[in-house]
């Protein structure tokens, strides 16, 4: 293949419906409102799916569940909350138990989640699509949420996770050492080659550091602040074959310094605005776009890890099990098999060798990402997912690159003043301080309520905790204070208690010092 750059940049929680369900691009397969709905069970009213979707659902109803047995109930139907007894088969599909999740998810209007964007509401993406090659048959590795698909991406594979990992999930599987599989990661696997690999952290808490062996890797350069990007890819010495792109995935204060409900950031999340994502889209792309010696032979791939519970009305197909040892596998879960893709996302794979405008039926999903790097770079598979997956390669057909890609896209849809959202204050060293007394100064109804009456730490905080807990912990001068951080994860229950770990990780990490408890 003549790639010699792959560039991933992967988003939160959106489906294929929702975000090219109404698209003009040509020979897609789209839903038809005519026939593709759901049924309210509490109103017994049919709601087809339609445009009009929202920028952002903060302050307008609430995120749509999607870990596992939300995929369950949204792709099985109505009630549906196990796998077939006995089996760990899923259940037949039907893609009619969305709206009755959103419901259940504590939606005021669970019809919502049948909504789509319109075409000039994601001017950046669909302009990418009429440019490129638009996949619409890309599913999620599996019908889960955010962790275990982003694993897949980084290694073909979750090691048996299927949830948003807790507390007593991470220690059982990581033993603060970072989480590990059978064969490794992709990562591991371009080393053991000496190919040069890069991660650019939009958010200092990156999911992919948590993963074993990242705290060397940052000590070797391969963590890069998105912040520095051009200044990166620019340089003429710049020989990165795979570049990982992590957005900043929104707030990580869970108390009284925020909600902790990853809002503010650029990383498309129900809860974030998505036109901050599509700005993040542009400037990747115009940034990669400038430098010809990079360009002329990279491609960039533009995908989302999974559906974060919105409507598509493509029924996902079955799939070949990684076949690895379940080492990261939770507690209590469902026994699943691994051959069942999730939802479909959207995914568009960019760059000046692919013809212009095509749309591919291929089926895929995050291990074929996989495939392509290693099939480009000689590194043998990880999984048994990823050794069946399609690659890219048959996309980049062009003997010579385009010359008529744009150089610059489109603007994302305007905000108006009352959608625009404050910016998140900066975290200076006083501020995180100010921040660690209001958490630790007992309130009235503190004092009326006591900590067992808390809101707990939802799972999706505790793993961002743990991304904290490897970085601090790569900041520590000695093991007593790993200890110390260790034992203050383990201790992790409510919203307050995970407001103050990272805080505390804030202040090591940005500024280097370390405040005990």
């Amino acid at each position: 293949m003549p790639i010699q750059h792959f560039f991933v940049l992967m988003l939160e929680n959106r489906s294929f419906d929702h975000v090219f369900g109404f698209s003009t691009i040509p020979d897609l397969d789209k839903p038809d409102p005519a026939t593709d709905s759901n049924i309210d069970p509490v109103t017994g009213i049919s709601i087809p799916v339609a445009e009009g979707a929202d920028f952002s659902l903060k302050g307008v109803d609430a995120d749509p569940g999607h870990e596992f047995e939300d995929g369950l109930r949204q792709l099985a139907g109505p009630g549906t909350q196990h796998l077939q007894p006995g089996t760990g088969k899923y259940p037949p599909i039907t893609n009619k138990g969305f709206v009755d999740s959103y419901r259940t998810s504590g939606s005021g209007s669970p019809g919502r989640i049948m909504k789509c964007f319109s075409p000039d509401q994601l001017p950046v993406l669909n302009q990418l699509a009429s440019e490129f090659v638009l996949c619409d048959h890309w599913y999620a590795s599996l019908p889960g949420p955010t962790w275990p698909n982003r694993f897949f991406m980084m290694a073909a594979t979750s090691g048996g996770l299927t949830k948003s990992p807790s507390t007593g999930d991470i220690i059982q599987a990581t033993a603060f050492a970072g989480y590990g599989f059978e064969h490794g990661n992709i990562f591991d696997a371009l080393d053991r080659q000496g190919i040069e690999w890069v991660i650019f952290e939009g958010d200092k808490f990156p999911v992919s550091f948590a993963l074993k062996g990242m705290n060397d890797n940052r000590l070797k350069g391969r963590f890069v602040d998105f912040a520095n990007f051009e200044q990166h890819i620019g340089d003429p010495a710049f020989g990165s074959k795979f570049i990982f792109i992590e957005p900043q995935y929104g707030s990580h204060k869970f108390d009284v310094t925020g909600p902790g409900d990853f809002s503010g950031g650029n990383s498309m999340h129900p809860l974030d605005d998505v036109r901050n994502g599509e700005a993040l889209i542009k400037q990747v792309y115009e940034t990669i776009r400038k430098f010809p010696s990079v360009w002329n032979n990279a491609a960039l791939l533009i995908v989302f890890d999974e559906h974060g519970g919105f409507y598509d009305h493509a029924t996902p197909p079955t799939c070949i099990p990684p076949g690895d040892n379940s080492v990261n596998a939770a507690g209590g879960q469902e026994p699943f098999l691994f051959d069942q893709l999730g939802v479909r996302v959207p995914a568009l794979v960019i760059s000046p060798l692919v013809i212009k405008g095509a749309v591919d039926h291929r089926n895929y999903d995050h291990a074929s990402a996989l495939a392509t790097v290693e099939r480009i770079f000689g590194v043998g598979s990880l999984t048994q997912r990823d050794n069946a997956a399609i690659d890219l390669g048959h996309l980049f057909s062009l003997a010579t690159p385009r010359t008529d890609t744009p150089d610059v896209l489109s603007n994302p849809a305007p905000s108006s003043a009352l959608e625009t959202m404050a910016p998140e204050p900066v975290d200076t060293q006083d501020k995180l301080k100010r921040d660690l007394v209001a958490i630790d100064t007992p309130s009235i109804s503190s004092m009326v309520s006591p900590r067992a009456n808390e809101p707990l730490a939802s799972d999706p905080q505790v793993g961002f905790a743990y991304v904290a807990l490897m970085r601090a912990m790569g900041h520590a001068d000695t093991e007593q204070e790993k200890e110390e951080w260790k034992n203050e994860f383990r201790g992790i229950r409510t919203r307050k208690d995970a407001a103050r770990f990272m805080t505390r990780a804030k202040l090591r990490v940005y500024y280097n010092e370390y405040v005990k408890r």
